[in-house]
């Protein structure tokens, strides 16, 4: 069984930075993994997300202040923010996929199309003006 949990949320004020992490087990290291984010009162969104090969894709709002990585045992992903604005408030999941992700287009497929992937609980970040 699939399980997957993140850790690092917090209050940080404007421009200040924060570091989430997600553990993952059960479930085959070859597939993608991803962090998304969901404001109050707004749809589930992708920020970033992560092949095998270490190939990465961003949201446009989030490219330049965040860095999404995986951890050496590969069941481990990091998310890495930076000059965070209001708007990156929000409840953040870490998300494992399910097949095999190695292309670019698997990447980008896992962040933005409504594949099966398993979640964790999410982690809740505010960030004030």
């Amino acid at each position: 069984q699939v399980q997957v949990e993140e850790s690092g949320g917090g209050s940080v004020q404007a421009g200040g930075s924060l570091k989430l992490s997600c553990a993952a087990s059960g479930y085959n290291f070859n597939t993608c993994m991803g962090w998304f984010r969901q404001a109050p009162g707004k749809e589930r969104e992708g920020v970033a997300s992560i092949g095998l090969l270490g190939t990465v894709v961003y949201t446009l709002s989030v490219k330049g202040r965040f860095t999404i990585s995986r951890g050496s045992a590969k069941n481990t992903l990091y998310l890495s923010m930076n000059v965070l604005k209001p708007e990156d408030t929000g409840t953040y999941f870490c998300a494992a996929g399910r097949r095999m992700c190695s292309s670019y287009e698997d990447v980008q497929a896992f962040l933005y199309d409504n594949e099966t992937k398993d979640w964790g609980q999410g982690t809740q970040v505010n960030v004030s003006s």
